[in-house]
């Protein structure tokens, strides 16, 4: 791994990624460039067809781009094979979904321990430090329950103990308000900032203007353009 200290936690420089459909071009994104350094909430607010999600699958490691340069942490991530990428996802970034998507069969704390059985660590460790991110968020005593038996946003605060476990450098967070009210989704975003104010890097992929206001800096995307930054 690259050395982390004082680097930009992402940069992107001159991205362009295309489609094609039905024998038409699509042109997601035309020469984005993006940088977000260490300790910075940035919300990435555009509707939809802006590009914004192939944007966040690419911050994500998720999906390769057609030209142009993207460094997470200095790794230039096109030059990475598929276990680097995973390994890459697995230990540098925290993924917040708006769906939550724990496993429906697992207990709270199964749910959170997960990505640090992957990397390889002993249960008894992984169970221990997952203990300790649902004692942060409140959820201690949750930890045996099914995610059915959760409310929406104990749902997504379990879901915010599993992206925090590994320790990452970026959590990124796509419509993380969006499968909840509105009082809940007020109080996830108050917890955003806290983390936020814990020295934690936030990217924030949203549509909606109200929730991105909460981030420190807004990036606008329009037809696949930054138009505002």
């Amino acid at each position: 791994m690259a050395d982390f200290e004082n680097c930009p936690v992402l940069d992107i420089e001159n991205v362009s990624k295309n489609f094609v459909m039905s024998d038409t071009v699509v042109h997601a994104l035309k020469n984005v460039s993006l940088k977000v350094e260490q300790g910075e909430y940035v919300g990435i607010l555009g509707p939809s067809g802006s590009g914004k999600s192939t944007l966040m699958n690419i911050i994500g490691c998720m999906d390769n781009y057609d030209s142009g340069e993207y460094r997470l942490m200095s790794i230039p991530t096109d030059k990475l094979n598929d276990n680097q990428l995973t390994m890459v996802r697995n230990r540098l970034i925290g993924f917040i979904f708006q769906k939550y998507h724990l496993v429906s069969t697992y207990t709270v704390l199964q749910n959170v321990m997960m990505p640090l059985l992957a990397r390889g660590y002993s249960y008894k460790d992984a169970e221990k430090k997952a203990k300790e991110k649902l004692a942060m968020l409140e959820m201690s005593d949750r930890i045996y329950h099914k995610p059915n038996e959760l409310s929406g946003g104990q749902q997504q605060r379990a879901a915010i103990a599993r992206a925090l476990i590994g320790d990452p450098k970026l959590l990124l967070a796509d419509e993380p308000t969006g499968a909840l009210d509105t009082k809940t989704g007020e109080e996830v975003l108050k917890l955003f900032r806290t983390l936020n104010d814990m020295g934690h890097t936030i990217v924030m992929i949203t549509h909606d203007l109200n929730v991105a206001s909460h981030a420190q800096r807004i990036v606008r995307i329009v037809d696949g353009e930054i138009a505002e930054q």
